[in-house]
């Protein structure tokens, strides 16, 4: 047991765990350089970027950049959702026209109108099970999924009471239509590689 489970413990049995205070700890702890880290319902993942990874983000972004200026798109920056401990940093967030920082100078969930995540094989469960079920409990507008190992797309829209009511699959090569979605453009992904 390391100390920051030792904290951990502790403040569970105490009820007094918070994401800041799991934060804090990471950031005297830092992941090594290019790991993403992130808290799921109170769990701490570490996961490395790839090369297929980095390569769908940017071209996400790329595309999302023809419509949104640059401070509405963000990109591995930490947002609390709903849930037991979420702090998630995800992908690729956009922000609504707007959108402020909150007292502790964090992005609110209530102002986020996209997200994308690039599936990793260590925490891919996370994206399709508790961090899907955060974001439709959050009323994200629109969820992307881009799985580089199924080489498809899911796109989840239409959130209602912690699900998605509506998933559209694109095989990479296809074109997303967020054309009906608060983001309001299409999405090409023929240019998305495919993994392992």
């Amino acid at each position: 047991m390391t100390v920051l489970d030792d904290r951990i413990e502790m403040a569970e049995e105490n009820d007094e765990l918070t994401l800041d205070d799991l934060f804090e700890s990471l950031e005297r702890m830092p992941a090594p350089e290019g790991y993403k880290v992130e808290i799921v319902e109170g769990a701490i993942y570490m996961s490395p970027q790839r090369d297929t990874h980095w390569e769908i983000i940017l071209d996400i972004v790329e595309q999302l950049r023809t419509k949104y200026p640059r401070q509405r798109v963000k990109s591995d920056v930490r947002v609390d959702y709903p849930g037991h401990l979420n702090g998630f940093a995800s992908d690729v967030t956009v922000m609504t026209e707007g959108a402020e920082k909150n007292a502790k100078g964090l992005w609110r969930y209530q102002d986020v109108e996209f997200v994308a995540e690039v599936i990793s094989k260590g925490t891919g469960a996370n994206d399709y099970g508790p961090k899907k079920a955060a974001y439709a409990t959050a009323e994200v507008p629109v969820y992307l999924i881009a799985d580089p190992y199924q080489g498809k797309c899911h796109v989840f829209t239409q959130p209602k009471e912690g699900d998605y009511l509506s998933e559209t699959t694109v095989v990479f090569g296809g074109d997303l239509d967020l054309s009906r979605t608060p983001v309001e453009l299409t999405l090409n992904t023929g240019e998305f590689p495919r993994d392992q």
